[in-house]
């Protein structure tokens, strides 16, 4: 068995390990999410918390950890006998990313179930976690129906499997921990919610501190034996402290007061919905036991906020996250003279704060002075470099899907045969049958009764007449984005209109869940922006940053997004690629700018590669560069007012009207 690097001696990260051990202490937190950048010691500290667990005893011969004092009465190994328990380490189980659903909730053979009425069930990752800890690496990167069915499990205690009226439960109940990369993107906000606490980390950019990484990793990679005994005891203690705060636990109490100080702060952060004010109870409770007193403290509701409101406080979905330490601290001190017996909450009106800007307020909001200045000509004043500008405000676009059916990950936005979603036909399974379709099996069997011996009621059913149901869902594509950056672009001050367009569309690929990429143009050549990832928030982020001005390149930005989508194609062949092409139309950049513009867009047809143009030409005279483009391309054109999804309904509503004027 591989020795686990030592817990203590994982350098720094101090909040992650608190975070981790409260958990420890007090499984009812509900676990942590660690989000950081790779090669942060986020594996290492969840991998290492295991070995300070203290035993599980378990009935002996039980598959699903049931506990000898108290069996499960639904445990399908059971009615248990009574017996001396079995004393065994707590397990780590780790999920895998690619992990299919039976993995994860178990199997149940459907074919023995209805060929031979055996309730046969091979339990699943879930159950192995019960009394333990489960781990998910990069949770972010899981099917959104795998999450669903894990948090699900850790939020009621129990995983439930069914398959055409054949049900199993057993109980699932462990210590949940999910690592991610926020730059491989986020996870949804009511998935977020369900991780007890969040915890943020960053590599050190102390020296010093860097210094002892890498020489204790070292020396673990030389001798993993040698290096775990030389802190074995400060592994000891650890693991005493845990074990001692559990059983003070059910003495700590938790005061009226510190009550009113997490119900102010919940409500000062406008977090949705009572969990976080019940995780932050349970938190600020395990943290008073792990201190060894007996009450609560209002440090200890502090602390509390800091490691379960960041992920739940009401956010745009390109915000930053964490907690404004300044806002819980005031509010801290305004509830902190409150009697335990007194439950008047004091002459605070509303809005008490002394006037503070509500969220998006200040100096900063709408303020235009990043705004470029313009000559009499309508030229940027400064020449053809020009700063950044603002993004305008994003709005609800027009949903914009690649025609025909993929199979690509699972999303929202096109057609695509999955494993979940609505029931399209059926057809023989190709390896294990894993969602029956009922009425073709009947179908497929029927004719064969007589010659099965079946003159009476009933079915005889065999493995060949077995049909799996063939479904079909939403698939998430690979929107790449293809931003004229140029002079003709900037000299009309339209830059920040066609930002906010961009955004709008960066916001509607983070609810679809789809891949992102950035290509812009400019000058003399195109650049690779924002590579292909599922961070639609770091596309934002280089977004707001662009610089605009010179000639336009259109044909080397095609060019430039071609390339991508090819290197893509061998990354990820199942995934489809949606290209925006975000642009006047003009081309002015390079040798015969009409004819290599005309030329890589005839790429794009060729390869069938599904294209959108959002035209941003305006004016009085329009020259209709745009939709001569997209006809080039093989796609669709929309102006900057068509993409707006409001638009399009109040075309149709207009239409309609018109039609019942008629």
């Amino acid at each position: 068995m591989t020795t686990p690097f030592p817990f203590t001696a994982v350098v720094g990260q101090d909040d992650l390990r608190l975070a981790l051990l409260l958990n420890a202490v007090s499984p009812a937190v509900g676990g942590v999410l660690v989000r950081g950048e790779k090669g942060t010691a986020k594996s290492t500290a969840v991998r290492a918390l295991s070995a300070l667990l203290p035993e599980v005893p378990v009935v002996p011969g039980c598959r699903f950890s049931c506990d000898p004092g108290a069996p499960d009465p639904g445990c399908p190994d059971g009615p248990h006998e009574p017996g001396p328990p079995r004393r065994r380490p707590a397990r780590m189980v780790e999920l895998p990313v690619g992990a299919s659903e039976d993995r994860l909730v178990g199997a149940l053979d459907i074919e023995r179930a209805l060929a031979e009425g055996v309730k046969a069930f091979e339990p699943g990752l879930l159950a192995d976690a019960h009394r333990g800890i489960l781990y998910v690496d990069e949770v972010n990167l899981l099917h959104d129906h795998l999450v669903d069915l894990l948090l699900d499990a850790a939020a009621m205690g129990a995983s439930y499997v069914e398959r055409e009226g054949v049900s199993v439960r057993h109980a699932a109940r462990f210590l949940l921990v999910g690592t991610m990369n926020p730059e491989e993107g986020e996870l949804r906000p009511q998935l977020l919610d369900r991780f007890g606490l969040t915890v943020e980390v960053a590599a050190s950019r102390e020296p010093d501190q860097r210094v002892e990484v890498v020489r204790r990793r070292l020396a673990y990679d030389d001798d993993p034996a040698a290096f775990a005994a030389r802190w074995a005891s400060e592994e000891a203690a650890v693991r005493a402290r845990v074990v001692a705060a559990r059983e003070l636990l059910p003495s700590v109490r938790l005061g009226d007061g510190a009550l009113r100080q997490i119900a102010a702060t919940c409500a000062a952060f406008e977090v949705d919905g009572m969990r976080a004010d019940i995780v932050m109870a349970r938190t600020a409770t395990a943290l008073a036991a792990w201190a060894g007193r007996t009450e609560v403290l209002a440090e200890d509701v502090r602390q509390a906020a800091l490691l379960a409101l960041p992920h739940r406080r009401r956010r745009n979905p390109f915000d930053a996250p964490g907690l404004d330490e300044d806002k819980l601290d005031e509010t801290l001190e305004q509830h902190s003279g409150e009697d335990d017996d007194d439950p008047d909450p004091g002459p605070d009106g509303p809005g008490g704060g002394g006037g503070q800007p509500e969220p998006g307020e200040g100096p900063e909001g709408g303020d235009s002075a990043a705004e470029p200045e313009s000559g009499a000509d309508g030229l940027p004043s400064g020449g053809g470099e020009q700063s950044a500008v603002r993004a305008a405000e994003p709005f609800r676009t027009k949903v914009l899907s690649v025609p025909g059916i993929g199979q690509g990950a699972a999303g929202r936005r096109s057609r695509a045969r999955t494993e979940h979603g609505r029931t399209t036909g059926a057809r023989r399974p190709r390896g294990t049958l894993t969602k029956l379709h009922l009425a073709a099996t009947v179908q497929a069997a029927a004719p064969h009764q007589r010659a099965r011996g079946r003159s009476g009621p009933g079915l005889v059913v065999r493995r060949d007449d077995l049909r799996q149901a063939a479904r079909e869902g939403r698939e998430g594509n690979l929107v790449l984005f293809v931003v004229d950056a140029s002079g003709s672009m900037a000299a009309r001050q339209r830059m920040s209109a066609v930002k906010g367009a961009v955004l709008s569309l960066l916001l509607d690929a983070y609810q679809r869940r789809d891949k992102v990429g950035l290509v812009t143009f400019r000058g003399a050549a195109a650049e690779v922006a924002l590579p292909p990832t599922s961070s639609v928030d770091a596309a934002a982020a280089r977004l707001q940053t662009l610089p605009t001005g010179g000639r336009t390149p259109l044909g080397a930005g095609l060019l430039r997004a071609h390339e991508v989508l090819r290197v893509e194609r061998l990354r990820d062949p199942a995934r489809r690629a949606l290209v925006v092409v975000v642009t006047d139309g003009r081309a002015t950049g390079g040798p015969e700018p009409l004819v290599a513009a005309s030329r890589a867009a005839g790429l794009f047809a060729a390869g069938g590669v599904a294209s959108v143009v959002v035209d941003c030409e305006s004016g009085p005279v329009r020259l209709g560069l745009a939709g001569r483009l997209a006809d080039e391309l093989g796609g669709t054109a929309v102006t900057l007012d068509e993409l707006r999804a409001d638009s399009i309904a109040g075309l149709v509503r207009d239409v309609q009207g018109n039609r019942r004027a008629a």
